[in-house]
């Protein structure tokens, strides 16, 4: 028995598909399916049901699989220790983010780190913010950018910058005539809003409920370039985060965007990670990479 073959087994039993499975862990269908005999054979047990649809796992894999992964796991942990006690700036790290943050910020911190850490190899993930929390916790990602709060124990949150919300309106509606905004011009007002999923969604239903605002019913848009397209069509207004309206960012024709006077409503945005990496003291050097830079492009 070998951590190769459990790997192999775990990913079938992810998939339940002998192609998909043999894609995922990057051999052939015959390699994996031959390993996996192997493994049978060794066990002394069937631990896939085959039928010509679809794969289905024994009760006796079912209690496998527990094993395998606690295996897989246990390895990667050994691993992880094994890099910390070399020069963690050397190796990799797995970065993720969520889509209303990753393709604004990402594009200016993503230099600062490798001018920082120029040996340092950055694999980046965007993600819903829940599963970016799933990945972390199982390991598969090391570090993940959250809005905060976050309340778990296993997880690990500094916090790097406070991110402002800005009013985009069409031109045409009187509330865009003002330099400025108050949340309470807000009050009774219908917002164009994200899909559920959307940590954005979620802040901006909070920013909702302290103006009297409400969600517009009959519409959730999957992305901010939705959001921002029906904005300049006409069909209401909505909340963007700054980094998402900075200079050389989409703007199109029709929508305008207004600040709010203070208090004005915020996110925080914070890097986090596993409790129990190995590598915390190096993850914290790369909070304060994002803390400078974040500051910097905030502050122009």
């Amino acid at each position: 028995m070998n951590l190769r073959d459990l790997k192999y087994f775990v990913a079938l039993a992810d998939h339940r598909h002998f192609g998909k499975a043999a894609e995922a862990s990057f051999v052939s269908q015959p390699t994996l399916s031959m390993q996996i005999r192997k493994l049978e054979e060794e066990l002394g047990v069937s631990l896939v049901e085959r039928t010509s649809r679809k794969v289905m796992l024994t009760p006796i894999g079912f209690e496998m699989l527990t094993h395998a992964r606690n295996v897989i796991d246990e390895t990667e942990k050994m691993r992880n220790l094994a890099r910390s006690s070399q020069d963690p700036s050397t190796g990799s790290i797995r970065l993720g983010a969520f889509p209303t943050l990753g393709p604004y910020f990402l594009p200016l911190a993503v230099p600062a780190i490798r001018a920082a850490f120029p040996k340092l190899e950055l694999f980046l993930i965007e993600e819903k913010s829940d599963v970016l929390v799933e990945l972390l916790k199982e390991g598969k990602i090391d570090a993940a950018l959250l809005a905060l709060p976050l309340h778990d124990e296993r997880i690990t949150t500094v916090s790097l910058f406070d991110e402002r919300f800005l009013l985009a309106a069409p031109e045409a509606d009187p509330i865009a005539t003002a330099k400025h905004v108050r949340t309470s011009d807000l009050n009774d007002q219908s917002l164009l809003l994200l899909e559920d999923g959307h940590c954005l969604r979620d802040q901006a239903l909070e920013v909702c409920r302290m103006s009297g605002a409400r969600e517009r019913a009959g519409f959730r848009a999957t992305s901010l370039e939705t959001l921002r397209q029906m904005v300049a069509a006409g069909m209401g207004m909505t909340l963007l985060p700054e980094l998402a309206v900075r200079d050389g960012q989409p703007h199109p024709e029709g929508m305008v965007v207004r600040p709010f006077d203070d208090p004005q409503p915020v996110r925080t945005i914070g890097l986090a990670w596993r409790a129990s990496a190995p590598s915390a003291k190096f993850l914290e050097q790369i909070a304060n990479v994002l803390r400078e830079k974040a500051a910097d492009v905030l502050s122009q």
